[in-house]
C-alpha cells in the first residue's frame, strides 16, 4: 500500500458550539435535538442557531457545526 488509503471507519469527532454564552461540548453528527436532549431545557422554549429561529419540527434535521451560537430561551409567565 502506499499509505495514502483511508480505512472505513471513521472516528466520532466533537464540536464546540456556544450555548446561551458557554461553551458546549457535543458527538457529531450534532442537530438541535441532541443539543435540546443534552441541555433538557423546560418547556416551554425557544431555539435559535445563528440568530435563526428553528421550528420545533425542524430540530431532528438542523444540524449544528462548530462555532455556531446558539441560544435556547424559556418563556416565563407571571404578571
Amino acid at each position: 500500500m502506499d499509505g495514502m488509503h483511508m480505512s472505513a471507519s471513521r472516528t466520532t469527532g466533537s464540536i464546540v458550539v456556544s450555548v446561551n454564552g458557554d461553551d458546549v461540548s457535543l458527538v457529531e453528527p450534532a442537530t438541535v435535538a441532541a443539543l435540546v436532549d443534552v441541555r433538557k431545557p423546560r418547556p416551554p422554549f425557544a431555539v435559535e442557531v445563528n440568530k435563526q429561529l428553528v421550528r420545533f419540527k425542524e430540530y431532528e434535521v438542523t444540524p449544528l457545526a462548530a462555532g455556531d451560537c446558539v441560544e435556547i430561551v424559556t418563556l416565563v409567565g407571571g404578571g
